[in-house]
């Protein structure tokens, strides 16, 4: 993994959240749509898979991966999808989508009529650590993607995917021992986690999850050589985690300096050049 080429595009998609960077009228977009856990997310790429408009929401319509409110998760890809179109003066029309790994194809679907219903047609559906690789580039290793709900992983050797799992275990469950911990409410235990100042303080308080989630690593990569560990998913903003995850595993552990936008932009990445 080229780290500072990651960490460039990565950069590119962040400044593009607040700067909106002008398109032509004509020029293919390339949309990607995360539903994830605590964040929906969809970045838009020009015709050459450049960063050119990113939003997202806070949101707990989906859980798990698996989507408890249609209704509202719908009306928040509209919005998000609404805002985006204005921004551009353009419509979007095709976008991406991905799923946690071992997501059956009843809930696929459902990930996919929610941006049909928001007015996309979707170009291809992949699982999560897949969409991430599109960003990482890496031949071998093992890319984890811990998101709200649960943790991801894709072991790849020679550049193929050999091996996919998802277990629940992310961010929520992190939150929730904050939150019993210092006795405040899950909605301020996931504005606490956002703290990077507060991170140092908050490790050892989190540290046993971020070992389940370990536990969870080591189960699926045992008995093959795996190299390295790839960290990505917004759970993995939490400074240290990496250090944990290295510890509890005993294999090389690499982070994103923003793991949170990998595979958002990944999913963009994979979207079918349409116009």
């Amino acid at each position: 993994m080229d780290a500072a080429a990651v960490d460039r595009r990565i950069g590119a998609l962040e400044a593009c959240i607040e700067n909106t960077v002008p398109v032509s009228p004509d020029e293919p977009l390339h949309v990607g749509v995360d539903l994830g856990t605590a964040y929906i997310v969809v970045v838009v790429l020009n015709g050459k898979k450049e960063p050119v408009a990113c939003a997202m929401e806070f949101a707990q319509v989906i859980k798990d991966g698996l989507v408890v409110d249609y209704a509202g998760t719908v009306r928040i890809v509209s919005r998000l999808t609404a805002g985006l179109e204005e921004r551009l003066g353009r419509k979007l029309t095709h976008a991406a989508i991905a799923v946690p790994p071992g997501t059956g194809e009843k809930d696929c679907g459902t990930h996919r009529y929610v941006v049909e219903a928001a007015g996309m047609e979707v170009t291809d559906i992949l699982d999560e650590p897949t969409a991430a690789n599109a960003v990482l580039g890496i031949d071998s290793g093992v890319i984890v993607d811990i998101g709200g709900g649960t943790t991801g992983l894709s072991i790849l050797e020679k550049g193929n995917v050999v091996y996919v799992a998802d277990e629940p275990t992310g961010g929520r469950h992190l939150s929730l021992v904050l939150a019993g911990s210092y006795r405040i409410s899950f909605e301020e235990a996931e504005e606490l986690k956002k703290q990077p100042g507060r991170h140092r303080e908050i490790l050892p308080v989190v540290s046993p999850v971020i070992e389940k989630m370990s536990s969870i690593i080591n189960k699926h990569i045992m008995g093959r050589h795996v190299s390295a560990i790839y960290l990505v998913g917004g759970t993995c903003c939490l400074a240290g985690m990496e250090k944990v995850v290295g510890r509890e595993t005993g294999v090389p552990v690499f982070k994103p300096a923003n793991p949170f936008l990998v595979t958002p932009l990944g999913i963009a990445l994979n979207c079918g050049a349409r116009k």
